[in-house]
C-alpha cells in the first residue's frame, strides 16, 4: 500500500503535519508536585462472553474524553485594489493602497483529548494543538469550557500534554498497551466532524505499525518514534487525540491518524499506544523534557528470512547490526556486526521501529539487556544507554563573512534545515523539491505575522531561488529591504501542496 497517497491526520477542520525531525518543544517546565495516574495492568479476560451492550463501559470512560478547540490568529492586510494583494505588484507600486490597520483572521480546528488525572492533566495528539495561539477544552460532564496551557509537546511521538485548572475531574484509567493482542475488542471515542461525542467499535487489527517509509533512511536517522496500534474501529476527522479503550474501558491508545483514499474512514485507523504516551508525559512532569535512551555506536537494519538464516537467527523478527563504531558503548558492550537483536529487557523486538521505541522509553544512563543471536547461538549482552541526540533540528551550515547561522537576520525568528528524501516523502512533496524546510517560527516575528509557518518550504527570497538551508540563510542575511517577498511551498495535508508568496514587513526591527 502506498501510504504517501493516503495518510490523513484526523484533527478536525484544519489538519496539521507533524514529523519526527522536529525538536521536543517544552511549553512550561514542571513545577507541580508529582501526579498520581490510575493504571490497571490486569490482563484482559479474553473468555467469550454473551454481553449485549457496552453501555456500562462507555458511561464510565466517556466523561474523561474532552473536546479541544485550537485557534490560530492570522494578521491580514486588505487592499482596495485586488491586484495589490499580490506582493509582486507591491514591489513595484508600493503599499499605499493598504488599509492602515491590518485585521486578524481567526482560524480554528477541533480535536479531542483525554483527562488522565482529577487535577486536570490531559493527553492529546500533538498535531491537534501544534501552532495554536489559544487552546480551549470542553469538558463533557459539566458543560464547562476551560483555557488550557501546554505542559509539553513531543512531535516525534505526536503526543502533547495540556493542563486545565480544575479539580475532581473524571479521569480515565490507563491500561497496559504492552498486553493487548490482535483481535481484542476496542472502542474509539471522539468528536468526528465536530458533530458531538461519538463511540465506534472494532478490534485491534495489527500492532507495531509505522506510517513512515523507512526505505530511504538509514538507522541513524530515526528521529520519529512510531509504534501504532491499528484498528478497524471507525475514526474520522475530529477524532484525533480521542480515546481508544479496551472492552473494560481502560485507555490503551490515543487516536491519531487514518489511511483513506476518500478522506473518510476506511477501517484503517491508528492510535499511539498509551504506554508510549505515558512515558512522554512522565518525562515532562518529572524533568521538564523527554530524555530518551539510545544504543550509541551501532547501526542496524531490518532482517528478512534469508538474512535470518544467514546469520543464525530463528526467524525474521529482530534487527541485524550492520556496523559497530570503535570505542563506542556498543563496542565496549561486545556487540559486533552480524549480531541479531531479538529482545530488550525481555521484550521482543519485531524490527527497527520496535527497537527504537522500546529503547527510547528507557532512561539514558540505564543498563539494557539485549538478547542477541550470534552465529546461531543465543546470548545476552548488557549495554549502557546514551541519551538520544537526534531530536534537535540540525542548524544550517554556511560560510562567508559575516558567517550566517540557522537564524536568518532579515527573517528573524525563522529556523531552517535541509530537505531530505524522507522529509519530502513526509510532506507529500515531489522528490526533487528544492528549498529549505522551516522548522520553527517565532510567533512574535515579522515572518510569523506575514504568515510563514512551521513545515513551509522556502523556495525564493526576494525572487532569488533557494536551493537549501545554507542558501536560505545567505539570502536572508543579504535581504535588508523593508519588505521581503518570500515564496514558499506549503503542504496541504492531502498528499500535495501549493505555492504562495508572503510579504514580510521588515520595518518593525524590534521583532
Amino acid at each position: 500500500m502506498n501510504l504517501k497517497r493516503s495518510l490523513i491526520r484526523v484533527s478536525g477542520v484544519v489538519l496539521a503535519l507533524v514529523f519526527g525531525v522536529m525538536a521536543v518543544r517544552l511549553a512550561s517546565h514542571a513545577t507541580e508536585t508529582p501526579v498520581a495516574i490510575r493504571v490497571d495492568s490486569t490482563p484482559l479476560n479474553r473468555e467469550p462472553q454473551n454481553g449485549n451492550s457496552y453501555a456500562p463501559v462507555i458511561k464510565k470512560v466517556a466523561p474523561s474524553v474532552v473536546n479541544i478547540y485550537s485557534t490560530r490568529f492570522i494578521k491580514e492586510r486588505h487592499y482596495r485594489n485586488p491586484l495589490m494583494a499580490d506582493p509582486l505588484f507591491r514591489q513595484f507600486f508600493g503599499d499605499a493602497d493598504a488599509d492602515a490597520q491590518p485585521s486578524l483572521r481567526r482560524e480554528a480546528w477541533i480535536g479531542c483529548g483525554i483527562i488522565v488525572t482529577p487535577s486536570g492533566y490531559i493527553l492529546t495528539a500533538n498535531h491537534v494543538v501544534e501552532g495554536a495561539d489559544e487552546i480551549k477544552v470542553g469538558v463533557e460532564n459539566d458543560r464547562t469550557e476551560y483555557s488550557a496551557r501546554v505542559v509539553g509537546m513531543d512531535p516525534p511521538t505526536d503526543v502533547a500534554i495540556l493542563k486545565i485548572e480544575a479539580r475532581n475531574l473524571p479521569a480515565a484509567t490507563l491500561g497496559d498497551s504492552d498486553q493487548i493482542e490482535v483481535g481484542d475488542v476496542v472502542m474509539a471515542i471522539g468528536n468526528p466532524f465536530g458533530i458531538g461525542q461519538t463511540v465506534t467499535r472494532g478490534i485491534i487489527s495489527a500492532l507495531g505499525r509505522s506510517l513512515v517509509d523507512s526505505s530511504d533512511q538509514d538507522s541513524s536517522d530515526l528521529t520519529h518514534y512510531q509504534n501504532f496500534i491499528q484498528t478497524d474501529a471507525p475514526i474520522n476527522e475530529g477524532n484525533s487525540g480521542g480515546a481508544l479503550v479496551d472492552a473494560t474501558g481502560r485507555l490503551i491508545g490515543i487516536n491519531d491518524a487514518i489511511i483513506s483514499p476518500s478522506g473518510g474512514s476506511a477501517g484503517i485507523g491508528f492510535a499511539v499506544p498509551i504506554n508510549l504516551a505515558r512515558s512522554v508525559m512522565e518525562g515532562f512532569l518529572k524533568n521538564g523534557k523527554v530524555a530518551r535512551g539510545e544504543l550509541a555506536g551501532v547501526e542496524f537494519q531490518d532482517i528478512d528470512a534469508g538474512l535470518a538464516r544467514g546469520f543464525g537467527a530463528p526467524n525474521a523478527d529482530g534487527v541485524l547490526i550492520s556496523d559497530v563504531k570503535p570505542e563506542s558503548a556498543a563496542a565496549k558492550a561486545g556487540l559486533t556486526a552480524g549480531d541479531v537483536i531479538v529482545a530488550v529487557n525481555g521484550k521482543d523486538v519485531a524490527g527497527r521501529e520496535s527497537l527504537q521505541v522500546t529503547v527510547s522509553q528507557l532512561a539514558p544512563g540505564s543498563t539494557a539487556d539485549l538478547k542477541i543471536y550470534r552465529n546461531g547461538v543465543s546470548k545476552t549482552v548488557s549495554i549502557i544507554l546514551a541519551e538520544s541526540p537526534g531530536l534537535e533540528p540540525e542548524p544550517a551550515k554556511s560560510s562567508g563573512n559575516p558567517a550566517p547561522t540557522a537564524r536568518a537576520d532579515a527573517l528573524t525568528g525563522v529556523e531552517v534545515r535541509d530537505l531530505t528524501p524522507r522529509l519530502r516523502w513526509q510532506l507529500g512533496a515531489q522528490r526533487d523539491l528544492p528549498g529549505a524546510l522551516v522548522t520553527s517560527v517565532d510567533r512574535s516575528s515579522n515572518a510569523y505575522v506575514a504568515g510563514l509557518r512551521q513545515y513551509d518550504v522556502i523556495l525564493e527570497i526576494n525572487r532569488q531561488a533557494v536551493a537549501n538551508a545554507a542558501e536560505a540563510v545567505r539570502l536572508g542575511w543579504a535581504a535588508r529591504t523593508d519588505e521581503i517577498v518570500v515564496k514558499v511551498w506549503r503542504p496541504t495535508g492531502n498528499n500535495g501542496g501549493r505555492n504562495l508568496y508572503l510579504d514580510v514587513d521588515n520595518t518593525k526591527r524590534g521583532n
